[in-house]
């Protein structure tokens, strides 16, 4: 997850909804649907944004089809350099390292393999989207509806998001595979019920308290995400507590 760069949605000191109003909505709403992976996936391919996307936004989903025997390949679009733009303690090339080491690590966590690494550049990543594109369908190659594709939501708001969901999309619709997208930054700016969240696709995975204490543990391998750098100013934590407790639930998000 970064910081998207001008993004109107978001100002200083914006805090987003609160996960409490979150919680009492989704109680209050009745249980959506519960997602599972189809018994005829084979392949399970995991479009990531950002290094930690994947974890925040269906880790435990992908974890639970990688221990069933499906095949699982999380795609690194960016190595998220551009988390801290104004850090004073680390370049780009050196935060991009440590999140990548980050990510390795919380794949790990959940029994994930070692994602495949795209290296485009971070909060730029709709400059490129014939080439993201080209290598998510190339990843997919040519299984049909056995294959699923996990991407975040075309509508999160985070330019990155969004044009990793468009290139997905556009991949499947190459390759026949099926797409099923995920929230991320929409918990931030949205409101319960709000409009512009297509409500009426929510599937949801409940975790149990082992996988909800996996997903934590894996989450705080994201250090420079979760801690700030330095008490400097630009080092400050991308992901606070406040943030994670929107992330972090006994419930992923998906639209199917």
């Amino acid at each position: 997850m970064s910081e998207p760069e001008g993004w109107a949605g978001i100002g200083p000191g914006d805090r987003g909804t609160p996960a409490a109003a979150w919680a009492r909505w989704v109680a209050d709403r009745g249980p959506d649907p519960v997602f599972t992976i189809p018994g005829e996936c084979r392949r399970l391919v995991v479009v990531a944004p950002h290094p930690d996307d994947e974890i925040l936004g269906v880790g435990v989903t992908a974890s639970r089809a990688a221990a069933a025997g499906v095949d699982v390949t999380v795609v690194a679009v960016t190595d998220g350099d551009a988390s801290h733009p104004d850090s004073p303690t680390l370049t780009r090339q050196q935060l991009s390292g440590l999140r990548v080491e980050e990510s390795r690590r919380a794949c790990t966590q959940l029994g994930l393999p070692e994602p495949v690494r795209l290296g485009l550049p971070d909060g730029r990543v709709r400059e490129h989207p014939a080439l993201l594109t080209d290598a998510v369908a190339g990843i997919v190659g040519d299984p049909g509806p056995s294959t699923l594709v996990l991407s975040t939501w075309r509508g999160d708001g985070h330019p990155d998001h969004e044009a990793a969901g468009h290139a997905a999309a556009d991949a499947c619709a190459a390759t026949g595979a099926r797409l099923v997208e995920y929230p991320v930054w929409a918990w931030h700016w949205a409101a319960p019920g709000d409009p512009r969240v297509p409500w009426a696709r929510r599937r949801r995975v409940v975790l149990t308290d082992h996988e909800l204490a996996a997903k934590r543990a894996a989450v705080s391998e994201f250090v420079t995400q979760v801690a700030p750098l330095s008490d400097r100013s630009g080092d400050e934590a991308i992901l606070p507590d406040w943030v994670l407790d929107r992330l972090v639930t006994r419930e992923e998000t998906v639209f199917w």
